[in-house]
């Protein structure tokens, strides 16, 4: 497996979080699209066949925690949690084991107790006697309830006979079958094995069967795991790490006198344990049931891990938790998520994910610990808490971090309170950088694909989508992109920002000089909403303003066309027009670039939505080009079609009739599906928007992933609404002077 040492994965959106684990192969191709794309969740049919009365499906999230390093192995642990400290704390534990080998793990054994229970024993002890006297028949008896057990190397090992004393003075006899399941958690199989063997037990001892089924305290599969930390690596503020490391030790030993304490102890440890177990499939009550009675098992409540000072002065951490847990069927054979939880965690056996799931459980104590050792669990929780409400308030980009800190500081915990303060800091910047140049965005409503073969395309503009200011500098150029996470020197990289800004450059005949440029942007990468083609106008006119070059707009479309020409290769020309003149169009690429300007009487109902897969319009184009080529006569056909819907639907545009423009548009979703570059996720978004009312949706740009937009006559709030709740980021041009992201 490869590194899971990751940094700053929180800062990241969830699509670029997918584009990391999958560029360090920690994700699957596979695997990361059907993240992007929604298609590991449990869909409401898949889940009415694992329980009764299916109504829905509740959502939780699905996170990872990097950083594990487990019996010198590199590990990812996935985790469905809601409480937002957890993952934080535990990323930060496994990072902080790492330069002391990570955690040391192993399960000596892995059985699974059955029990049959046995009343009405007229000698308990002779019956006892008796029971042993034929474990060989009786194991074969069990091991023939499930013969492919065995073949798989599992089956029931050994016989154990408890004798219970029961209220009111009798006596009863417990009856264990230890049952090695392999892979599978097992409970179904033993179940079975102690419902086939009972009678034959009932027979031997001369009692009556009461109770057949497993026991959830599975102390013959107890897991260790083990890890140190350096004292040096202990120290925070203005702690040094023996005082830290003393107070970890202390905090340990009350759990150990106080089963208060250790009830909290030791839910601490299950907040990570139970998050595996949910995105593995497993039976997390199972596993909590038999955490809690193992902790009690001497008649005393325990905490399932203790800490200690090492021989050379470390902090020394260990645990020991009953889990017997599975990999194969079950829910995990029933759930798409807990099959993806599995291949993230990279386990090959049960074993392997019990070995995990106990180093997750040491490193949340070990992070609960050194919280309330140094600054008290609720200086955490509250830090977390306000990154959820920043990012609930629409809080996007480099301002995200001082949003939050600054929310934190007032102690104002609210969404209102982040809103403000985001629009305090958009103050203070807009008085030291202030934009010199802007450009529009644009969706287009008809026509993806053919305006690329010289038929009509429907755009909007998103007005004032990108801005960019230019300093002079005394050497090099410099870019910064703050919402795109871009800052450096300036590399003219092939078909990147890089290269656009050098062909800029070199097309203004000032490479070689100076500058710092810093940009803006309302649109996200790769979505299909024109935004490099706004990158490259908002600094052409940024540079136009600090260098007085006095351009017009057609000098500014030209250059901006052929910075197209780096990112997309065979470019229509739509972009960079709708950047430049921001203005609704009936655009055509014909030899002059002619387009027709069109006036309307009021802003359209228009809602754009963000997917989680970026599109690739090089390659989407490229695609098409291909089929084209492969059978022309069809293709042409198409793109006439689509070329009629572009014309009718402006008109309809011009006339106000959003619902038959609505109508316009699901049929060209239908031709840009059979062009091949529509995907399940941008299908699921048009079905949302169609569903919550919209006249009309279909993908938008060269699809492969990117950006839908929907026509909502009467309908905005409702679909803005639908596709939000999906976890989806929408941009309402509805008022046009404040169109805005939100999610």
């Amino acid at each position: 497996m490869n590194d899971s040492q990751i940094s700053g994965l929180y800062r990241l959106d969830i699509g670029r979080r997918i584009d990391r684990l999958a560029e360090r192969g920690l994700l699957s191709p596979a695997d990361a699209a059907a993240l992007r794309e929604g298609r590991h969740v449990l869909l409401p049919p898949q889940a009415d066949k694992v329980i009764e009365n299916v109504i829905g499906v509740f959502g939780l999230p699905f996170a990872i925690a990097p950083n594990f390093i487990v019996n010198g192995i590199d590990r990812l642990a996935p985790m469905v949690v809601e409480e937002p400290s957890i993952v934080a704390g535990l990323s930060f534990a496994a990072a902080l084991a790492r330069r002391s080998g990570g955690f040391h793990a192993h399960c000596d054994e892995s059985l699974l107790a059955g029990q049959v229970h046995l009343t009405d024993v007229a000698d308990a002890g002779s019956a006892e006697e008796r029971i042993k006297a034929a474990a060989d028949e009786l194991l074969r008896a069990a091991n023939a309830v499930h013969p492919r057990l065995g073949e798989r190397g599992g089956g029931v090992r050994d016989i154990e006979v408890r004798r219970l004393s029961l209220p009111g003075g009798d006596t009863a006899l417990a009856v264990h079958l230890l049952v090695d399941t392999r892979d599978a958690m097992g409970a179904n199989l033993v179940n079975t094995i102690c419902e086939a063997v009972a009678p034959r037990i009932a027979e031997i001892c001369g009692g009556k069967v009461a109770m057949r089924i497993l026991s959830n305290l599975a102390d013959r599969s107890i897991v260790t795991a083990r890890v140190s930390y350096a004292t040096a690596q202990l120290a925070v503020d203005d702690l040094d790490g023996e005082t830290v490391r003393d107070a970890i030790v202390m905090a340990s030993d009350i759990a150990a006198a106080d089963p208060y304490r250790a009830a909290t102890h030791n839910k601490g440890i299950m907040n990570g344990i139970d998050a595996v177990a949910i995105a593995t499939g497993n039976d997390w009550r199972a596993i909590e049931a038999g955490a809690h009675a193992y902790a009690s098992i001497d008649g005393n409540y325990r905490p399932l891990a203790r800490w200690r000072v090492g021989d050379d002065g470390e902090l020394v951490g260990e645990i020991r938790i009953p889990l017997k847990l599975g990999i194969v069927g079950g829910t995990v054979a029933a759930n798409p998520a807990a099959a993806l939880g599995l291949r993230i965690a990279g386990v090959n056996s049960a074993t392997e994910l019990a070995e995990l799931m106990a180093s997750v459980g040491l490193a949340q104590n070990f992070a609960a610990l050194r919280a309330l050792a140094t600054s008290g669990i609720q200086k955490g929780h509250m830090r977390l808490h306000a990154r959820s409400v920043v990012a609930a308030a629409g809080v996007r980009g480099d301002r995200f971090d001082e949003v939050v800190e600054r929310l934190v500081a007032s102690g104002e915990i609210r969404e209102s309170r982040a809103r403000d303060i985001a629009a305090q800091l958009d103050a203070e910047r807009l008085q030291d950088d202030k934009p010199m140049g802007t450009a529009a965005g644009k969706v287009i409503l008809l026509g993806e694909h053919a305006v690329v073969y010289g038929k009509h395309a429907l755009a909007l503009p998103i007005p004032g989508a990108v801005t960019a200011t230019v300093r002079e500098t005394a050497a090099g150029t410099f870019l910064e992109v703050p919402d795109w996470g871009l800052s450096r020197e300036v590399a003219p990289e092939p078909g990147g920002g890089d290269a656009a800004v050098c062909r800029i450059l070199e097309n203004l005949g000032i490479e070689g000089e100076g500058f710092t440029i810093r940009v803006r942007s309302a649109l996200p990468r790769a979505m299909g909403l024109g935004s490099s083609a706004a990158f490259a106008v908002a600094i052409v006119r940024a540079f136009d303003k600090l260098l007085g070059l006095s351009l017009d707009d057609a000098r500014v479309n030209e250059i901006a066309f052929d910075c197209e020409k780096l990112a997309h290769g065979n470019p229509s020309g739509v972009d960079n027009t709708l950047a430049t003149y921001a203005r609704p169009m009936l655009f055509r690429n014909d030899e002059s670039f002619r387009s027709e300007e069109l006036e309307l009487a009021e802003s359209p109902p228009i809602v754009i939505a963000c997917s989680h897969q970026p599109g690739a319009t090089y390659e989407q184009v490229a695609g098409v080009r291909a089929r084209y080529e492969r059978q022309p006569a069809v293709y042409a056909a198409i793109f006439d079609q689509v070329d009629a819907l572009s014309v009718a639907g402006a008109k309809a545009l011009v006339a106000g009739d959003h619902e038959e423009l609505g109508q316009l548009m699901n049929v060209c979703q239908g031709l840009l599906n059979a062009l091949g570059v529509s995907t399940p996720e941008l299908e699921r978004m048009v079905d949302i928007a169609r569903n919550a009312g919209a006249a009309g949706a279909k993908l938008t740009g060269a699809g492969g992933g990117g950006s839908i937009v929907a026509a909502c006559p009467g309908t905005l709030e409702a679909v803005t609404a639908a596709l939000q709740s999906a976890g989806y980021s929408t941009i309402n041009l509805s008022n046009d002077r404040e169109a805005t992201w939100k999610t």
